[in-house]
């Protein structure tokens, strides 16, 4: 199972004398990126305080991860990246954002790995208040806000279309309802995409 963001994450300690290897320095950094994110909320916690507090320099951070999402993603085990989202997003054409949705949830938790770790967060952020706000965090700031600004949605429209996503994953993928459980990807869109398309077009 995959934890929280844990206060007590904190790196792993070097022995004297002993140079830091690769493997070392990247557990470092993501101890402390736990420790911050859990601390200080996902839009506290800068990345030049994570490299700090992991006593490396920013550079480092940005070699092993790339930007601060990059480390939120690998800290917490988060199934999606955003890099890699949003510009699948971005390439599609409004009166396409529904099925795109669609297919691009129905990627997610159709995989075992991802879906357990989507449900593992879902569980920590209904159970810790930490978890929650950087979770919530994470989502409106990287996610939502940016996905909004691409394509002009007001907020509150990508957040009833992904609220409505995550209920039919849900009864798909986890409560396995019947006949939605059995549907085809295409049929699954069909579906649900026209729904999706109202809140996003």
């Amino acid at each position: 199972m995959t934890a929280a963001p844990d206060p007590g994450g904190r790196k792993p300690s070097r022995g004297p004398g002993r140079r830091p290897g690769p493997t070392e320095t990247r557990e470092a950094i993501l101890a402390s990126a736990r420790a911050l994110f859990t601390e200080k909320g996902y839009n506290g916690a800068s990345l030049r305080a994570i490299a700090r507090d992991a006593g490396v320099d920013p550079a480092l951070v940005h070699h092993f991860f790339g930007s601060k999402e990059g480390v939120f993603v690998a800290a917490v085990k988060f199934p999606i990246e955003p890099a890699e989202l949003l510009p699948r997003i971005m390439a599609a054409p409004r009166e396409k954002l529904g099925e795109t949705v669609v297919r691009t949830f129905t990627e997610i938790w159709s995989d075992d790995g991802n879906r357990e770790r989507v449900l593992n967060l879902l569980s920590s952020a209904m159970t810790n208040e930490s978890a929650a706000m950087v979770f919530r965090e994470f989502i409106s700031e990287a996610l939502f806000a940016r996905a909004a600004e691409i394509h002009d949605i007001p907020l509150v429209r990508l957040d009833a279309a992904a609220g409505h996503m995550v209920g039919v994953m849900i009864f798909r993928y986890v409560l396995k309802i019947e006949p939605i459980a059995s549907l085809s990807e295409d049929e699954l869109v069909e579906l649900i995409a026209p729904a999706l398309q109202q809140y996003l077009g």
